[in-house]
């Protein structure tokens, strides 16, 4: 099976913190570098579940570039795309109890044209995954467009994560849902803010939304999260769920999850 992933690779620097800030002093926090990004992510977990996966997108030419690119081929990823300018960085903050808060400066990921699309990425495409983010502005979001054109012609379904409440409001939530509408995803991933603030289900779609600790409602069947023995840190929980489902339903999307909020990181 091969997965095609497309949207930001970034390099993330992940804060998990021993206690609550202390404005104008010091926190202790444990802090690891490592290769990030919603689309990077999935592609890192497909491959590890056993697909095959490539990544799409525009990286930056910069020494967090190279860091971020090192890190996903390292996950046995193939990753395609141009290079140029700066890549983007993440920085997570992460709570005793496992929450996570993002700034994200997503860079060059989001300067992603259509006419920089090689067809020949997407030729034998079983499963076409994109990022929320990617669809947040222009010209990303044709260039998404231009993707899903060129995967249904090889058979593929296409998939969707929402990302990001949190930008689909500054975009506008009636916007960002009518370009989701028209890339006619098979699939939609979504978070409980996300799910409102685009306000729900799309008609026709397998809606798999995300319930965080209290596990995964797979269009319409609720299953609960597996026990974990401990909440590390759950960035990129949800990117973990997409690949298991996408490669095996989801029973293996609920494992993959399990795995990922035990440890810090967003790839296996």
């Amino acid at each position: 099976m091969l997965v095609c992933s497309l949207g930001d690779l970034t390099l993330d620097v992940i804060v998990r913190l021993a206690g609550p800030i202390a404005p104008g002093g010091d926190t202790d926090a444990e802090i690891r570098l490592t290769a990030g990004g919603q689309a990077a992510n999935v592609a890192a977990w497909a491959a590890e579940l056993g697909a095959t996966a490539r990544f799409i997108g525009k990286r930056g030419a910069d020494d967090a570039a190279r860091l971020a690119l090192a890190g996903l081929a390292a996950q046995d990823v193939e990753v395609v795309g141009p290079s140029e300018g700066r890549n983007g960085v993440v920085c997570s903050l992460v709570s005793p109890d496992g929450e996570r808060s993002m700034a994200a400066d997503r860079a060059a990921a989001a300067d992603l044209r259509p006419e920089e699309i090689d067809p020949v990425w997407l030729e034998g495409c079983d499963h076409l995954f994109i990022s929320g983010y990617a669809l947040m502005r222009e010209p990303a979001r044709t260039a998404a467009a231009r993707a899903v054109e060129l995967a249904r012609s090889e058979g593929a379904q296409v998939s969707v994560d929402l990302a990001s409440w949190s930008a689909i409001r500054d975009v506008g939530a009636e916007e960002f849902r009518a370009v989701v509408m028209d890339l006619a995803p098979d699939v939609v991933f979504a978070n409980e803010d996300e799910d409102r603030v685009v306000g729900g289900p799309l008609p026709g779609v397998t809606w798999i939304l995300k319930r965080r600790a209290r596990g995964c409602s797979f269009d319409g069947d609720e299953r609960p999260a597996l026990p974990v023995t401990r909440v590390v840190d759950s960035t990129g929980a949800g990117d973990a769920l997409a690949a298991g489902w996408i490669v095996g339903g989801p029973d293996l999307a609920l494992e993959a999850a399990a795995r990922c909020v035990q440890q810090m990181g967003t790839m296996p």
